[in-house]
């Protein structure tokens, strides 16, 4: 009797320390990803079409991942104190940044910065992309490309663009399209993109490449008018609207476009995990009809595509920089 109860013993303490070791995790085993908030860095102010898109990311990425994802907004100097801040956080997968185009903009455009564009950060995603759109005020007598270049090589120098301040993705297009259309106008920086498009608006310049969400409402009201945009296909926001190539000046493309990267050091499994959430928000009705509401069209790509495009558009702009003259420094 005796023997049986010890033997009934020794069975019960093992099956106790085989459920113990079942739940307890190895020593020194990582948690499993994500098992913290995610910090998503955004170097534009609250309230714009960048801070948006990364509310609309980080609300659909919570529910994905079983964490919050905080939106943590620093704006400045064209994007590179976000960026900054981005490239020295821990690359652990919980600190991951929006950028926008002017994060290859800013390769070129300034002769030195706080860190390696191409080198400081893995890709894990682009978002969403629209090209702009070119706007003249309604007093400007060109009701096309052609129309605005005869205009413009007729009067050298009589017209000026606005644009969100140097070194900007519409400072960068009006240079594109002095340099391929070869006319003089001259270029009028302002504070953002909404005082450059009330600039228009009121007729204190003359045109403006501006996003596309802004400017619909006064294209039917009658305010503005549009002759093109910058892209190789028409917008489907704006499907009436003929492309610069249709207008006579195929290879002008200026995209404002955000793609979601991380430290470089952040492990690959953890990148190709964010590439596969944030593609999956990416892909439901709901988000598609947000961003087109924002005038811009739903991406989702791989990480190696994602690389391309920006290495890519840190070539092309370096070539308009060049043509444009307008390197400048940091600090």
């Amino acid at each position: 009797m005796m023997r049986t109860n010890l033997i009934a013993a020794i069975l019960a303490l093992g099956a106790f320390s085989a459920q113990g070791l079942a739940q307890t995790p190895p020593m020194g085993g990582a948690q499993p990803y994500p098992s913290k908030p995610i910090r998503l860095i955004v170097a534009f102010a609250p309230g714009g079409g960048g801070d948006i898109i990364a509310r609309l990311i980080g609300q659909k990425l919570s529910e994905r991942s079983g964490q919050a994802v905080v939106v943590d907004n620093r704006p400045g100097a064209v994007g590179i104190i976000g960026t900054e801040i981005a490239a020295k956080a821990p690359p652990d997968g919980y600190a991951i940044y929006l950028a926008g185009v002017n994060f290859a903009i800013n390769a070129s455009f300034f002769s030195k910065l706080p860190y390696d564009t191409e080198k400081d950060f893995a890709c894990i995603t682009l978002v969403a992309s629209a090209p702009y759109i070119l706007l003249v005020h309604p007093n400007v007598s060109a009701g096309s490309v052609k129309e605005l270049i005869a205009l413009a090589k007729a009067q050298p120098g009589s017209l000026n663009y606005a644009s969100n301040g140097d070194g900007s993705p519409p400072h960068l297009a009006g240079e594109l399209l002095k340099s391929m259309a070869n006319i003089q106008v001259v270029h009028i920086p302002y504070n953002g993109g909404g005082p450059a498009l009330n600039a228009l608006l009121s007729g204190q310049v003359h045109m403006f490449f501006s996003v596309i969400s802004a400017a619909v409402p006064h294209m039917k009201a009658g305010r503005l008018k549009p002759l093109g945009v910058a892209s190789n296909q028409r917008s489907s926001a704006v499907p009436d609207v003929p492309t610069m190539a249709e207008a006579g000046l195929p290879g002008l493309e200026a995209t404002n476009w955000f793609a979601v990267l991380a430290p470089v050091r952040t492990p690959r499994d953890i990148v190709s995990q964010l590439n596969s959430m944030i593609v999956d928000v990416l892909q439901t009705p709901d988000m598609k009809n947000r961003l087109v509401s924002l005038g811009l069209e739903a991406v989702g790509s791989t990480s190696a595509q994602c690389e391309a495009h920006i290495k890519n558009e840190i070539v092309k702009w370096a070539n308009v920089v060049k043509v444009s003259g307008g390197r400048s420094s940091y600090k």
